[in-house]
C-alpha cells in the first residue's frame, strides 16, 4: 500500500506544489514553519481539497487527476485521518464514533460496533466505550480518534498534529503508544507535525515544506548532517551560515568570512553545532583564525545547557553550561567574542 502524490493547490497566498511518495508500511513526517502547506498538503491528500493539478495515487489507483478529470470524494478514498483537534461527535459514545467510520463505508451496524469495541480494546480503552468524548481527557480522545481513523483498516492513514494538544507528560506516553500503533498499520502513514522530537520516533523519513515546497527530505540523520536552509538548520539544533568558498576562504552572503579546514569552491553552506562556539569576554589571545565581536540578545536554558544568542558580523548560537554564563557574566546587552575552530566547521556545496 503506497501512496504517489504530485500535488499542486493555489489556495489564498499559498502557492503549493509538492511531490513525494511514501512507501508500504513507512512513515514519513512533514515538517515545515507556520503557513508552509502541511496542513492543505493533508486535506488535499484525503480529498477535502482538489488539486488544481498533479496526480495523486493510492496503492496504485488514481484518486485525484486534474488531466484526466479523475476524483473520488473523501468517503470513496481508503483513507483515515486523525485531525489535529481530533474532531470526535460530541453526541456520540466513543462506541459510535469509531463505528462511524464503518457505517460509512456499509458496514452493518451490529459489525461495525463490534470491531469499534475491538479497537477501542487495541487502545487501551475498552472500559471506556460507552463514554462521550466530553467525559474523555485529551490523551483517551486522541486514541478514539486514532482507533476511528484506523477502524475501516484503510490503505494510507493521515495524522495532522496528533499529539499537539496533549500536555508534556501525556505526549511522552502517547508518542510510544502512537509508535506501536503505526508500526503494526499495513499501509502508507503520513504525519505533520512541529515537534522533531516527534518525528524522531515515528517517522522513517522527512520531507520540509517551506513556502509551499519541498526544502529538503531524507531520513533524519541526512537532514540534520546537511540542513540546506535556516528553518532546519534551527529545527536540529544547528548554526548555518552561507557564502562562497574560495580554497580555505568562505566569504559569507551576510558579510564576515570564515576559515574551513577543507578547501573548496562555489557556493556552499557552514554548519556548525552550537557546542563548538567557545564564547570569551575579551578578544582571545593567539591567532585564531575564525573570531568575530558580537553583542548578546538573548539565552535559552535547555536541560542542563544554555544556548547564547549573539548577534554580529556572523551571528552564531553558542551553547555553554549554566556555570560558564555565571563566570562570563553573560546577560543580554554584553559585548563578547565568538570564536570557532575551522576543523569543527562542516562545509557542504548549496
Amino acid at each position: 500500500m503506497t501512496l504517489d502524490a504530485h500535488v499542486v493547490v493555489q489556495l489564498g497566498a499559498l502557492d503549493l506544489d509538492v511531490e513525494f511518495a511514501v512507501g508500504d508500511k513507512e512513515t514519513v513526517a512533514v515538517l515545515g514553519p507556520n503557513g508552509a502547506g502541511k496542513t492543505t498538503l493533508l486535506r488535499a491528500l484525503a480529498g477535502l481539497i482538489p488539486i488544481d493539478r498533479g496526480r495523486i495515487a493510492i496503492d496504485g489507483t488514481t484518486v485525484d487527476d486534474p488531466d484526466t478529470r479523475t476524483y473520488l470524494a473523501p468517503e470513496q478514498r481508503s483513507v483515515g485521518f486523525v485531525f489535529q483537534d481530533y474532531l470526535l461527535f460530541p453526541h456520540l459514545s466513543a462506541r459510535e464514533n469509531v463505528a462511524f467510520g464503518l457505517r460509512a463505508r456499509g458496514v452493518a451496524r451490529a459489525e461495525s460496533r463490534q470491531r469499534a469495541d475491538e479497537w477501542l480494546g487495541r487502545v487501551g480503552l475498552g472500559d471506556r466505550a460507552s463514554d462521550k468524548p466530553r467525559g474523555l481527557s485529551g490523551g483517551q480522545s486522541q486514541r478514539v480518534a486514532l482507533a476511528r481513523a484506523l477502524a475501516p483498516e484503510p490503505h494510507l492513514l493521515l495524522l495532522d498534529e496528533p499529539l499537539a494538544a496533549l500536555d508534556v507528560g501525556t505526549r511522552v506516553e502517547l508518542r510510544r503508544e502512537l509508535r506501536a500503533q503505526l508500526t503494526s498499520f499495513a499501509g502508507a502513514r503520513v504525519l505533520v507535525t512541529h515537534d522533531l522530537l516527534d518525528a524522531v520516533a515515528l517517522a522513517d523519513r522527512i520531507v520540509v515544506l517551506e513556502d509551499g515546497h519541498v526544502a529538503q527530505e531524507g531520513t533524519i540523520a541526512e537532514v540534520a548532517d546537511r540542513p540546506r536552509s535556516r528553518y532546519v538548520a534551527d529545527l536540529v539544533g544547528l548554526n548555518l551560515l552561507r557564502g562562497r568558498a574560495s580554497g580555505h576562504d568562505v566569504t559569507l552572503d551576510g558579510g564576515g568570512v570564515v576559515v574551513v579546514a577543507d578547501s573548496d569552491e562555489g557556493d556552499v553552506y557552514v554548519a556548525v553545532h552550537p557546542s563548538a562556539v567557545a564564547l570569551h569576554r575579551n578578544r582571545p589571545e593567539g591567532s585564531p583564525r575564525n573570531v568575530w565581536s558580537g553583542r548578546v540578545h538573548g539565552t535559552d536554558l535547555l536541560g542542563d545547557r544554555v544556548r547564547v544568542h549573539v548577534d554580529g558580523v556572523v551571528p552564531l548560537v553558542a551553547e555553554v553550561t549554566p556555570a560558564a554564563v555565571a563566570e562570563l557574566g553573560l546577560h543580554d546587552g554584553i559585548d563578547v567574542w565568538t570564536s570557532v575552530k575551522a576543523t569543527e566547521l562542516s562545509v557542504y556545496r548549496a
